[in-house]
């Protein structure tokens, strides 16, 4: 097939690992081709940054921009709905006291504007261009796609980087992608106006609320509006026997701290959306020519909002692996083993946190979060993204787990109830496992 074009890199996909990608290898002098199905500004869910984001928005130069639509958040609230009090933790209590803060952003806006900065440094940067194919062979890869208007365009490439989200473009291709069998969840989501928020500094903090059947995220954005999702075992959206609105708001009302909150609050556009499993992660990141990087890799439940950072900082270490590739292939074969090792980092320290966390332990730790053996510091640099510190942060996170199985052990009953509680939870249910349900209603 003839080629239309021909790049160095082709980057497919224009979230913020893609932007990130091609912001960084056009900077480098390399002719980028940035491919986004949609058009700027678009909806996405995650809007909740970590301190970790603040140095890779300074390296792209980017940090004043993003200050100015963002929400500043110093820190977590947790609630449980069985006790009268909350607990809040602060980023600041981190191995490192200056990843004290970040923001929670509106995507659309957080998206729109890295996108057009990689435009600004010499990227071509296309929208409304979804790829349809694309083909490797020994001297880099061809790849088709369809513009919005129907008709077809080409580009040959020497490296493409698949960062195209849930699409996993490249994990489909190669059939490498697996579900999460220990994570079979669903999220219900709506922004609301006029919710009631936490007063001073922690006015813009997330507050992680759990419930019945999952937990609740309340994200409180800049514009006055705040993001409210519900994460909730597959089994209960199975179970809707009523309009998506009106199960959202019962759900709402099992989390009675949540239910006050938004009391007198309107729902934006009187719109609810759902989406199915999210949970899953490929058995490899990178190949001959190409990378996979962000949601195109790998997905974690979003409990602790590492989706920005995991996307943005593989976008960092794969840059590097890209011009290895480029300019030193006979060193691409050690460069792609070691980041195969360090994309694997984040997700691996968040998804032991997240997947027990409906565990009685581990809400009991998050709800006393005590400082011994410096577990908390260790805890609080996991959520502030700071997971590349060092021996004292391993040290801390390890004995983290040794007091959550001590503790365990010693409320084995407890601890018993808890575990088949969450076997029945995650159980299979069909159809609706990985089943995108976007506006079901």
């Amino acid at each position: 097939m003839q080629a239309d074009q021909e790049c160095d890199v082709l980057v497919v996909g224009g979230g913020p690992a893609g932007s990130t990608m091609a912001t960084l290898l056009a900077r480098d002098g390399r002719r980028v081709v940035l491919l986004e199905k949609d058009h700027h500004p678009r909806f996405h869910i995650g809007e909740s940054l970590l301190p970790g984001n603040v140095a890779l928005f300074d390296k792209l130069g980017v940090r004043e921009q993003v200050e100015k639509i963002g929400m500043p958040k110093y820190g977590i609230e947790f609630v449980r709905p069985d006790l009268d009090y909350c607990s809040y933790v602060d980023f600041a209590e981190g191995w490192d006291p200056s990843k004290a803060s970040a923001w929670q952003v509106r995507r659309s806006e957080l998206d729109e504007l890295l996108f057009r900065n990689a435009a600004s440094v010499g990227a071509q940067a296309l929208e409304g261009v979804k790829v349809s194919g694309v083909d490797f062979d020994a001297d880099g890869a061809t790849v088709q796609a369809r513009l919005a208007d129907g008709s077809r365009r080409t580009w040959r490439t020497r490296f493409v980087v698949d960062a195209s989200g849930r699409d996993t473009l490249l994990a489909n291709k190669f059939k490498c992608k697996n579900k999460n069998p220990d994570h079979n969840s669903t999220a219900l989501f709506g922004h609301f106006r006029d919710a009631r928020r936490l007063e001073g500094q922690r006015e813009g903090n997330i507050s992680i609320c759990w419930f019945e059947h999952g937990w609740f995220w309340f994200i409180p954005l800049a514009d006055g509006t705040t993001s409210v999702g519900a994460v909730c075992w597959a089994y209960y959206l199975k179970a809707r026997d009523k309009p998506l609105k009106e199960y959202f708001f019962d759900t709402i009302a099992m989390c009675p701290e949540l239910h006050d909150r938004l009391k007198d609050a309107t729902l934006v556009d009187d719109r609810v959306h759902a989406t199915g499993n999210f949970s899953y992660s490929s058995t490899h990141a990178t190949g001959e020519r190409y990378l996979m990087v962000g949601d195109a890799f790998t997905f974690v439940d979003p409990m602790f909002s590492s989706g920005v950072f995991l996307a943005m900082q593989g976008a960092f270490d794969g840059a590097e692996l890209v011009k290895t590739a480029l300019d030193r292939p006979k060193a691409v074969q050690a460069a792609r083993a070691e980041l195969e090792k360090r994309l694997r980092v984040g997700p691996r320290d968040y998804s032991w946190f997240i997947y027990r966390a409906t565990n009685p332990t581990i809400r009991d730790m998050f709800m006393h979060p005590k400082n011994v053996f410096k577990v908390k510091q260790g805890m609080m640099s996991l959520l502030g993204a700071d997971i590349h510190h060092g021996a004292a942060y391993r040290r801390s996170l390890f004995m983290f787990k040794v007091l959550y199985y001590v503790i365990s052990v010693v409320n084995f009953r407890r601890t018993y109830a808890g575990w088949k509680r969450h076997r029945f939870n995650i159980r299979d249910m069909g159809a609706l496992r990985g089943e995108n349900i976007m506006n079901a209603d």
